[in-house]
């Protein structure tokens, strides 16, 4: 178990059911991005070497375990909900504390997993195949679902606990083995996640966790000739990175990568309603969601009203450590972050876009020593500029004049990022248009572009991923293989298209 050290826990890696730390001898603080001086707790630097007893465990597990009856495998899945549930409140205060997001998002996102948890239970009862009339007689046909083999876990940061759900849940369901690397930044929660599968009875060996650096751990994972599939949320750089791998090795590869999503209003919307959206979508998470609002797509007739009002509502919202259950927007997640963050800025000013608020390191005596920025808001930039084309993941959106609805579409399509899309409009036909025209996985009608549902499919196009989903049954899609099944009680050859009936 872990033990202390300077008020901080110390965590190894979790290997078939034990605690094993790195050979490096090496560790890594975690600290918390809105006060540095505080240790969250200490990880392990491992390497190729951990990475290897990691899958060879999961590798030995995975017979016993795809064995157990979807249905038993599912209502371990649901105990471990329900243990989240009863934890929801201690383990969003360790997220909190360990990723920077307020209070309210990390208890959103501990219920995340949690409602990933109920939902995948369920689905162990409905993992249905299909059956099909043979075309030649006294032969059955059928088709059943089997589980892939160790699949291979790369999460990222800001979603410290939901989207390791979204990966753990169906894949063990469906009858898998893991081995889950963690982001280097918030390990913590997924300790949190894996403890409770743990308690609610998975065996040794099913599921384990390696922390440590992309470089060394997420590399020997996807390279490991026993790990049969990886599935990675991250970067569009990276994923190109690992698709290739995959490709080179024949590995199932599931890639969620970046997005720059627009949001378009209309002149007839509901305004009101579609600024609450834009200061949602744009600073919740402190714009690190690869669904955040980054660019808002404004007819001419409401443009100055709406980034008049914009600029001046989030000027109001309150910047700060979000333990304190009044702050709204919370800091970046590191240091390196910050800077890249406030280096768009400066290229965004460069470019000739007017800054309309923000643009600089938040400053106040209880925030030095976080990574705070002010939220900030571009106004008249062109949609080629690179802060309408680049994903920036934080808090900083711009503002894009438009003609229509058909000009709003032609911008918001101009990317190399397909996730999500939101039209504002009180007509239902230009809705109906956009919701066909959107390039993107994912389109919301007057809502903001954050707030997917578990349910339902969760991925994008174009740049933003290979075509696989997270979320619903298209996880389980990616988490299973098709077999199919024949079986001729005839009491004779039949050669099939060869011996057919005329």
């Amino acid at each position: 178990m872990p033990t202390t050290r300077r008020s901080a826990a110390t965590f190894s890696n979790f290997i078939d059911g034990n605690w094993v730390p790195a050979s490096s001898g090496k560790t890594s603080e975690n600290r918390n991005p809105a006060d540095t001086r505080e240790t969250v707790g200490i990880f392990q630097c491992s390497g190729a070497a951990e990475v290897n007893l990691a899958v060879e465990a999961a590798h030995a597990a995975f017979r016993n375990w795809s064995r157990v009856p979807a249905p038993l495998r599912a209502e371990i899945v649901m105990k471990a909900a329900s243990i989240l549930e009863q934890k929801k409140e201690a383990f969003a205060l360790d997220m909190t504390r360990e990723m920077g997001k307020v209070i309210k998002e990390s208890r959103g996102d501990v219920q995340e997993a949690i409602d990933t948890g109920y939902y995948f239970a369920g689905e162990g009862r409905r993992m249905f195949g299909l059956t099909t009339p043979s075309e030649l007689p006294n032969k059955f046909a059928m088709c059943t679902r089997q589980p892939v083999g160790v699949i291979g876990m790369i999460c990222p940061w800001n979603f410290p606990m939901a989207i390791p759900s979204w990966k753990l849940f169906p894949a063990l369901v469906a009858g898998n083995t893991c081995v889950i690397k963690p982001a280097a930044d918030t390990p913590l929660s997924v300790f949190n996640l894996v403890s409770a599968l743990t308690r609610a009875g998975v065996p040794a060996g099913v599921v384990n966790i390696v922390t440590g650096r992309g470089a060394e751990v997420g590399t020997a994972l996807m390279e490991h000739p026993l790990v049969c599939a990886i599935s990675f949320t991250g970067s569009s750089e990276v994923g190109r990175i690992i698709g290739e791998s995959c490709a080179r090795n024949f590995k199932r590869c599931s890639l969620e990568l970046g997005g720059k999503n627009p949001m378009i209003v209309l002149d007839d919307a509901n305004l009101d309603l579609a600024l609450e959206g834009a200061l949602w979508g744009a600073f919740g998470t402190t714009g690190q969601r690869c669904t955040a609002t980054s660019r808002i797509i404004l007819q001419k007739g409401i443009y100055k009203r709406f980034t008049t009002d914009l600029a001046h509502r989030a000027k109001l919202l309150r910047v700060g450590n979000g333990i304190d259950e009044k702050v709204d927007v919370g800091p970046v997640i590191n240091k390196q972050q910050m800077e890249n963050v406030l280096s768009y800025v400066e290229i965004g000013k460069s470019e000739g876009a007017r800054l309309a608020l923000g643009g600089n390191r938040f400053e106040r005596p209880d925030c030095a020593h976080g990574f705070f920025i002010e939220p900030t808001v571009f106004c008249d930039v062109d949609p080629k500029m690179r802060i309408a084309q680049e994903e920036i993941f934080g808090p900083v959106v711009s503002c894009i004049p438009c003609d229509s609805l058909e000009h709003g579409i032609e911008i918001a399509n101009d990317v190399k990022y397909g996730l999500s899309s939101a039209l504002y409009t009180r007509d239902v036909n230009r809705a109906f248009a956009a919701i066909r025209d959107l390039d993107a996985g994912i389109t919301y009608i007057n809502a903001p572009t954050i707030g997917a549902e578990v349910h339902l499919p969760f991925g994008g196009v174009k740049q933003t991923g290979n075509g696989h989903r997270e979320g619903g049954v298209g996880a389980l899609d990616f988490y299973t293989e098709w077999k199919a099944v024949y079986v001729d009680y005839s009491d004779h050859l039949q050669r099939a298209q060869i011996d057919r009936t005329e």
